[in-house]
């Protein structure tokens, strides 16, 4: 097949639109459902991004996508008791599989911005997969294949209207890649750099200059993540999987920011005080899910005051206050944070340093790389300058 029709483009009005081929086939085949505009955007990049993942580590690798950026990424590695509750995979009465466990993570990391996402996974989609995807409010999956026993499980979701995509793993695209806007192409050639290069983590300008075989895995997994993330992006990745992802703002403090307050709440809902919520029986995930956001937010009174608290729990928790969520925070530890281009000051790396960024992957080359240097020494954090710029657009 050379082209494929969708509904309508980014919206209902944008109409006709399709995606072709100029030569040969597409390397996609829709197998349930109907793919749209962003879907195909989301399912494309996202691809990309775990088949690098997975060639990284060679562990399978899952992302989640929603409006063509990253919402979580990870590898496959074992779920501790609390990341199953955290994730809502503590109930299932099945051994997950790698694969799985790396969708559990991607999926889990950041569950407010994966609310209806496009799904990426690096090798076949299981039925263990699969049921985990089916009970999660999500647009479509792409993989390179699924069994049959998951394409059963996958077909009968949203009323068999999911969307399943197979992409051919084979495919290499054409080395020069183009796009329009306003009626104006733009040719450029694909952005191939190596992110599995050694040679990434040689130039170490700060004193403390150790890399552990985990963080160097982490810093791979960020720059990854940042190939695939609208810039200005920051990724702050843990234990192989990314925690939090600023994607597409204007100022790269901002970025850090964002990313770094995503990676907060990913630790905070780890925490006993979250943990023991008592939350009403057949609340919803995603209700539960915007309640904790707000609980672990400044505005925590608007899920707490009276007329509001009795919505969502059985007796009214205490608040988590700012003082105990800056102490909770505190205990984190070994976060790995990469960066898409350099850090013009020093101020980034403080915010980095207030959710246990320890090990740092960024571009250098900045007239403040000083200062930038200085800050990390400051907090013993082991700083490489790859020297590679990682803008996606």
């Amino acid at each position: 097949m050379r082209e494929y029709a969708l509904k309508y483009g980014c919206n209902p009005n944008q109409k006709p639109a399709r995606v072709y081929m100029e030569q040969g086939e597409l390397p996609i085949e829709v197998i349930n459902g109907r793919a749209g505009y962003i879907n195909l955007l989301d399912a494309l990049n996202g691809w990309q991004l775990v088949r690098e993942l997975k060639a990284a580590t060679g562990l399978p690798a899952a992302t989640s996508f929603k409006h063509v950026s990253p919402a979580g990424a990870a590898v496959g590695l074992p779920l501790s008791d609390t990341l199953r509750r955290i994730y809502f995979v503590d109930d299932i009465d099945f051994e997950l599989t790698p694969l799985a466990t790396a969708y559990a993570r991607a999926r889990g990391a950041d569950r407010m911005c994966s609310y209806g996402d496009f799904c990426a996974l690096s090798d076949t989609c299981d039925k263990e997969t699969a049921l985990l995807i089916k009970r999660e409010v999500s647009d479509g999956v792409i993989a390179p294949g699924f069994t049959p026993e998951a394409l059963e499980v996958l077909k009968a979701k949203r009323g068999g209207s999911y969307c399943v995509i197979k992409i051919d793993p084979n495919y290499t695209p054409q080395p020069v890649e183009r796009k329009q806007v306003f009626g104006v192409t733009f040719e450029q050639a694909r952005n191939e750099v190596n992110l599995c290069d050694e040679a990434l983590f040689d130039h170490v300008p700060t004193k403390n200059k150790t890399f552990t075989p985990e963080a160097t895995r982490d810093l791979r997994i960020a720059l990854i993540t940042l190939k695939y993330t609208q810039s200005n992006s920051v990724c702050y990745v843990k234990d192989g999987q990314a925690i939090g992802i600023g994607a597409g703002q204007q100022s790269r403090v901002h970025c850090t920011r964002l990313a770094g307050n995503k990676a907060d709440e990913w630790w905070m809902r780890q925490s006993d005080k979250v943990l023991s919520l008592p939350f009403k029986e057949h609340m919803r995930r995603a209700d539960r899910d915007n309640v904790i956001n707000v609980y672990l937010s400044d505005e925590y009174d608007d899920v707490l005051r009276d007329g509001a608290w009795q919505q969502f729990f059985t007796e009214r928790p205490e608040p988590f206050t700012r003082e105990e969520r800056k102490a909770w925070i505190a205990q984190n530890t070994k976060v790995a944070l990469g960066s898409d281009a350099f850090f013009p000051f020093g101020d980034n790396i403080e915010r980095a340093h207030k959710s246990g960024v320890e090990y740092i992957a960024q571009a250098g080359g900045s007239i403040r790389d000083d200062n930038v240097i200085e800050t990390c020494d400051k907090y013993g954090i082991a700083m490489a300058f790859t020297g590679v710029r990682l803008f996606h657009h």
